[in-house]
């Protein structure tokens, strides 16, 4: 296959991949630069898309750029393009999180590139699942795609899911007593004639709302009355794993982030879809608790309902060009 030169149509394709990433409400909290002399892509945080009472830290900021990132590997190695990454090169400018060196081809037998059909099926599906179990093999699948990228994957066992369960219910009675809580959901969801908004959850993507069962998906109508999308009743015993790393600073939510895209788009593959959970890793008095006592997980990051169920709708993304700078 011949190498596409990085002119500037290449660039923007890479990037068009790279922003399918999921990022916490759809905030999509990223820009990349291309410096043209070098051959590499700069990965920045937007702060201006910071979601400030939920994620005050910017885990949930820096766990969807590294998505983001892993999405430009995938889709660099697919182009023919080797991606040499350096994260937080920079200790002066903490805004830039990585840089992407692509001016060498793809070396033999990479493995990403056969992740790429998978970016553009990926989506968030806030639909109930059914109860049929996740195979055992898929489930090693996934925990060894989470580990190749420095981060580690759990399932709960029955009684730690109940647990977990009963701190997501309590994070959203909590959620729904806190103005500034509602305030960032209201920020990020799009109502009515907002649903041409390119970012943001739109009502049509909210799913309908839980009648029964205790699957953790989140409602983002709130008190607010959208489009009717029905009630309906999920799944009681849902399928979660833990994603998380043995630190907890800005590297290692970048590689959460990497280990969470490498895990959605294998388990996509799977024929698999899912929907992310934060709301009660979101409260430092909720989430020490989340972890097993016994696993040599030290810090959660999100969880993941995993499940066979209907693909979710595809959300708004913001056009490159809002995104991309060429240097």
């Amino acid at each position: 296959m011949s190498v596409p030169a990085l002119d500037t149509t290449t660039i923007a394709a890479l990037v068009k991949d790279a922003t399918t990433a999921p990022s916490m409400h759809n905030a999509q909290p990223w820009r990349f630069r291309f410096l043209r002399d070098s051959g590499t892509v700069e990965l920045y945080a937007d702060h201006e898309r910071a979601i400030p009472h939920a994620d005050p830290a910017g885990r949930a900021l820096h766990i969807g750029c590294g998505a983001a990132l892993f999405t430009l590997r995938v889709a660099a190695e697919h182009a023919g393009r080797e991606p040499h990454v350096r994260l937080l090169p920079d200790p002066e400018r903490p805004h830039l999180l990585a840089t992407v060196d692509l001016s060498a081809p793809a070396q033999p037998g990479g493995t990403l590139a056969g992740l790429y059909p998978a970016i553009a099926r990926r989506h968030t599906s806030r639909y109930p699942f059914a109860d049929t179990p996740i195979p055992s093999p898929v489930r090693d699948d996934l925990r060894e795609a989470a580990r190749l990228e420095g981060a580690a994957l759990d399932f709960p066992g029955p009684w730690h899911l109940r647990f977990l369960l009963d701190l997501v219910e309590d994070a959203e009675r909590l959620d729904l007593m806190d103005p500034d809580r509602v305030a960032d959901v209201e920020q990020w969801t799009r109502i009515g004639a907002e649903t041409a908004a390119d970012d943001g959850v739109p009502e049509y993507a909210f799913g309908p709302r839980r009648r029964g069962g205790r699957a953790p998906v989140r409602d983002f109508a709130g008190r607010r009355h959208p489009a009717d999308l029905g009630t309906t009743d999920f799944e009681e015993k849902p399928q979660l794993s833990l994603l998380g790393t043995e630190r907890d600073r800005p590297g290692d939510w970048l590689r959460a982030g990497q280990a969470l895209q490498r895990v959605l788009l294998r388990a996509t593959s799977h024929e698999l879809v899912a929907s992310v959970t934060t709301q009660a890793l979101e409260r430092r008095d909720l989430r020490w608790a989340a972890r097993e006592p016994l696993s040599t997980m030290a810090h959660v990051h999100l969880a993941l309902r995993l499940g066979y169920g209907p693909v979710g709708p595809t959300s708004p993304r913001r056009a490159v060009r809002d995104v991309l700078d060429f240097v």
